[in-house]
């Protein structure tokens, strides 16, 4: 037998409820023998007191020198880390998968062959943070194509500064485009922005798919106005296979998308650029469930399903995905958001006794 190389995982155990799924969820990893070496460096409060830094320079060099990152949702100094994460990594494409297994509660009748992924531009759009007051674009004498007026003669008020680039445009697209090619699926790529009024910044997004799109004639290429995929997604999910989209539209999005499978507490994600990856669950902290040990694993589980696969291990990827999918077709152990009366960690002992029972 070869010897399989040891990976090095940083792992961020979050804030509020988060820890609470984060730590079980490490644990069910851990008894799969993986060659893995899960790290813990210090950041957020711990970090604060014994170093005064929510996120000292020996926690950056851990991310710096590890394989990959399992983040749990933060919502207080650990945020440092998540920024670095995305921006100092420049992990440009976040990719949220939208999967309907047979017995997760679904809002939908039929939600059978729902099986599509969302992918987010990660870095620019809104999500760089500038903002400010419209005031200090009075230099700019900005006049509005549509109301025939000068920015300034509105008032008061704030602005924010919406950048579509050309090369985060072409990376996030060419990563939907070689997904849809590994993909079991419909090699199809959905292009969805608000290109019939941002001409301009939508409308360059769009013009930049349908271009690179001709460099894969064997992926499908359709496009649709954000509202207009929206409807469609909600109607007809089953129809998609990659959708591609800007930053905001893709966070609001896939966060809707989870909706028709059952809820955020099933929607992984994970974050990629070309030399690193960090995966994580969609939802937040969930403080209002805080010490309860009830939050859904089912995202972090399927997030490290991600984490597996991006590590190139590509069989222990397939046994943990087989057990969540054994876990809904038992039914009989499911947190309460899915119906059930669970913990979490009753939870994870049932897919840690399961991985055992079948190896």
């Amino acid at each position: 037998m070869v010897e399989q190389a040891l990976r090095q995982v940083v792992v961020v155990d979050g804030d509020d409820a988060s820890p609470e799924v984060m730590i079980p969820a490490v644990a069910v990893l851990e008894s799969m023998d993986l060659p893995i070496r899960f790290l813990r460096p210090l950041i957020g409060e711990a970090a604060i007191e014994a170093t005064g830094s929510a996120f000292p320079v020996q926690t950056r060099a851990a991310i710096d020198d590890a394989d990959a990152t399992f983040f749990g949702s933060t919502s207080g100094p650990s945020t440092a880390a998540l920024f670095y994460l995305r921006w100092g990594k420049q992990t440009y494409a976040n990719v949220r998968p939208c999967h309907y297994l047979p017995g997760m509660r679904s809002p939908l009748s039929q939600p059978e062959g729902i099986d599509f992924v969302i992918v987010r531009e990660n870095l620019e759009d809104l999500y760089l943070g500038l903002e400010g007051d419209i005031a200090d674009l009075d230099a700019l004498d900005l006049r509005s194509p549509h109301a025939r007026m000068r920015l300034a003669d509105l008032g008061p008020g704030k602005y924010a500064i919406k950048a579509i680039t050309e090369r985060g445009s072409e990376r996030v697209i060419r990563h939907a485009f070689e997904l849809a090619r590994r993909r079991d699926g419909q090699r199809k790529v959905t292009v969805t922005c608000k290109y019939n009024m941002l001409h301009v910044s939508d409308g360059a997004f769009r013009r930049q798919a349908l271009e690179i799109a001709e460099d894969y004639p064997d992926v499908e290429c359709e496009t649709f106005i954000v509202d207009d995929f929206l409807c469609r997604m909600v109607m007809r999910p089953q129809e998609f296979d990659v959708v591609v989209t800007p930053n905001l539209y893709g966070d609001i999005l896939s966060d809707g998308a989870a909706g028709l499978i059952g809820g955020l507490g099933l929607a992984p994600s994970g974050c990629y650029g070309d030399d690193y990856g960090y995966f994580e669950s969609a939802h937040g902290t969930a403080p209002d469930i805080a010490g309860r040990n009830i939050i859904n694993p089912t995202a972090t589980l399927l997030a490290a399903v991600m984490m597996l696969r991006y590590l190139g291990l590509d069989g222990a990827a397939d046994r943990l995905a087989a057990t969540v999918r054994a876990l809904y077709a038992d039914a009989t152990v499911l947190t309460p958001d899915q119906g059930g009366t669970a913990s979490t960690t009753e939870v994870c002992d049932w897919i840690t006794t399961w991985l055992e029972r079948d190896p």
